[in-house]
């Protein structure tokens, strides 16, 4: 994965005056748009969109300084206007392109290698397990995709579930863990918009087809999974523990990413401290 990871660098580097084509990134790195961008968020502490545009300006500030006029380094990396560039140009750096270019102002960005960083010698608990074909029944709608902090969107879905719903939820309850999943699923495409909306389902594993006109099912085929119990204060054991799956532990696996739902629980009877909870990630074997 490593590997794919500083293809895509190089692949990057070689094309920041052209449109980068989402389906061109997916190839050399194999994953989906989601699974990509939010592997890399973690990986990079920023999102692909703001690397990119760090990069064009870097290089853009570099040619200012040897001599470039702002109108053509403005259109060559991709700006509508010279007034768009310049604007994003001083959020960058705090000054203005024509202040750079006069006085030979540089601020630089460097190209990202990733490589693994061993510390802290913090092992991870996780089992991987092959699961037999099932269903999720729930309640389901498209929400916005938010890596971080409180997705509203997914409130309101929790919060609308009629009592007839979760009767119905609980009597077709038969496969562990027999609580609430949550289930992300049919992400939007496009590795360089930082908008977009996947489905979020609210639901529980069963064994048995849906009956319920006001519930909705999804089929989870059969595959391995790599399942990461946590127990912590909540929510920031559940944050921190998918944060090092995809900056730690993938990068470092035999395993990578299959197109299936990301599915995750968390049992709330107790206290907030010591909360637990599973991460379970859809994988297959490197070949």
């Amino acid at each position: 994965m490593l590997q794919e990871f500083n293809n895509l660098m190089d692949y990057i580097e070689t094309h920041l005056t052209e449109e980068i084509s989402g389906k061109d990134i997916s190839k050399i790195v194999g994953l989906s748009d989601y699974h990509f961008k939010r592997m890399f968020s973690y990986m990079a502490g920023m999102s692909l969109n703001e690397y990119i545009k760090n990069r064009r300006l870097s290089v853009a500030n570099v040619e200012l300084i040897n001599g470039a006029k702002v109108t053509d380094i403005a259109y060559k990396y991709g700006y509508q206007s010279i007034e768009g560039f310049s604007r994003a140009f001083r959020e960058w750096c705090g000054f203005l392109p024509s202040e750079v270019a006069k006085n030979k102002i540089q601020k630089s960005f460097p190209k990202f290698t990733f490589f693994i960083d061993i510390r802290g010698g913090k092992s991870m608990e996780f089992k991987i397990e092959r699961k037999e074909k099932f269903n999720i029944v729930g309640v389901s709608k498209r929400v916005p995709i938010q890596f971080e902090g409180v997705n509203h969107e997914i409130l309101e879905l929790a919060q609308s579930i009629t009592e007839q719903q979760r009767n119905g939820m609980h009597q077709l309850a038969d496969l562990y863990p027999h609580q609430v999943l949550n289930v992300s699923f049919d992400f939007d495409e496009g590795f360089l918009e930082e908008k977009g909306y996947l489905t979020h389902m609210i639901g529980f594993a069963t064994s048995k087809e849906n009956p319920f006109d006001d519930l909705k099912q999804i089929t989870i085929e059969e595959s391995l999974w790599a399942i990461f119990p946590n127990q912590g204060p909540f929510p920031t054991t559940l944050q921190e523990t998918t944060a090092k799956i995809y900056s730690e532990w993938l990068p470092s696996s035999n395993y990578e990413l299959i197109d299936l739902p990301g599915i995750s629980f968390t049992n709330h009877n107790g206290p907030s401290e010591n909360v637990y909870s599973e991460i379970w990630i859809p994988v297959k074997e490197k070949k």
